[in-house]
């Protein structure tokens, strides 16, 4: 089955007319050597050798960076497979959509060196058209980010047909996030951290002033929000509950802090957890009671009604 992703054609589609003329896509990640015959079938084993490479070459990054770098190199041009669905936003409010028809070509003396080749469609997206799910997805931090969630909104739009609205009992739904508003939990939190009580200590972390904590990938799945102390000496990892079984998100919480403990903290770092649930739940407060470097956050809504 055919996947769909999002990829940027550099910081705010600086290099999209050049990759659409081209028929491409294409990163320019640092690494300056032609990775044909060195993509494994994993990118746990490709990050394994060319974080240090990256590194090595930009020492100035952060493992957090630098792992984030590899990956993404790793998924344009080996997990990514031809006949994969690419929506690349034109820097005009619309979105170009093609299909990868080829293998990873390596380009030394271009500004995106690491290319897949692109068929292109004819038609484009207007960002307007799309729902708010998948503007919010395709609006993700990160070069490449994967909306096979949304496909069938996608063939829909490729297709010019309309998307369905949201509705309610009582009819149809003008504002999904109030619609669902835990799905959103994660979004708000983002948006609002400098008001909570964990920004007043943590920072989402950023590289070169883009936010790539949020959604970090792992071996075990995406960190929903990674996070690091002002002064430097934590990483937190922050786990939404969102419905899950309680033993399934403290487990999860816990691979996720081993694999920042083992990948990406710098020396001397101490690495952090917090579980966020909308009720109380004894089973996860019994099952950090052996784990005291993770906290448990409940969190509250208000609403507030004021005469117009």
């Amino acid at each position: 089955m055919k996947n769909y992703y999002r990829i940027m054609l550099g910081r705010g589609s600086m290099y999209a007319e050049e990759c659409f003329a081209g028929n491409y896509v294409g990163v320019g990640v640092r690494i300056a050597e032609d990775l044909t015959d060195k993509l494994p079938d994993d990118w746990q084993t490709f990050n394994k050798k060319y974080v240090p490479i990256y590194l090595a070459g930009r020492p100035e990054k952060t493992k957090v960076a630098a792992g984030l770098a590899c990956g993404l190199l790793w998924t344009l041009s080996k997990g990514i497979q031809q006949g994969d669905i690419v929506l690349c936003p034109d820097g005009a409010g619309r979105y170009r959509v093609g299909e990868v028809c080829g293998d990873y070509t390596y380009q030394p003396d271009s500004t995106l060196p690491h290319r897949r080749p692109v068929h292109w469609f004819s038609t484009a997206i207007d960002r307007s058209a799309m729902s708010l799910e998948l503007k919010k997805s395709t609006g993700s931090i990160g070069t490449v980010c994967n909306i096979m969630g949304h496909w069938e909104e996608i063939e829909k739009l490729i297709g010019g047909a309309p998307v369905p609205t949201i509705v309610s009992p009582d009819g149809p739904v003008e504002d999904p996030i109030a619609f669902a508003l835990e799905k959103h939990l994660e979004e708000f939190l983002v948006k609002n951290w400098a008001y909570t009580d964990l920004g007043k200590e943590y920072d989402i972390f950023e590289e070169e002033g883009e936010l790539v904590g949020q959604q970090y990938p792992t071996d075990t799945g995406p960190i929903d929000i990674l996070g690091i102390s002002k002064n430097k000496k934590r990483l937190i990892v922050i786990e939404l509950k969102k419905g899950r079984a309680s033993d399934a998100v403290v487990g999860q919480v816990l691979r996720y802090m081993g694999y920042v403990m083992e990948q990406l903290a710098e020396k001397g770092q101490t690495v952090h957890g917090v579980i966020i649930a909308l009720e109380d739940d004894q089973r996860i407060r019994r099952a950090l009671a052996a784990a005291p470097n993770v906290d448990f956050f409940r969190y509250q809504l208000s609403f507030k009604l004021v005469k117009a």
